[in-house]
C-alpha cells in the first residue's frame, strides 16, 4: 500500500455518516445558538430569571445529553 493509499482510506474511515450527521447537528445548534441572543425572562419554581435564550434551551440539552452518554455507558 503506498502513502497516498493510506491517507485516503484514513479520510474515509473517518468521515463516517455518523460523524456527518454530527457535524451537521453541531452547525445548526451554532446557528440556533447566534440567532437567539435576546434576553428572555424564565420562572424557575419560585424566582424569575433573565438570560439568553440559547443559555436557557441549553442548559435541558445539556442535562439530556449526560443523561443519555450515562445510560448509554450502562449498557
Amino acid at each position: 500500500m503506498t502513502s497516498r493509499t493510506k491517507s485516503a482510506k484514513a479520510t474515509t474511515e473517518f468521515f463516517t455518516p455518523g460523524r456527518i450527521a454530527l457535524l451537521v447537528v453541531a452547525a445548526l445548534t451554532l446557528i440556533f445558538i447566534f440567532e437567539n441572543t435576546r434576553k428572555t425572562e424564565i420562572r424557575l419554581l419560585i424566582p424569575e430569571v433573565t438570560m439568553p435564550l440559547w443559555l436557557a434551551l441549553f442548559g435541558p440539552a445539556a442535562i439530556g445529553f449526560l443523561c443519555g452518554f450515562y445510560l448509554r455507558r450502562r449498557r
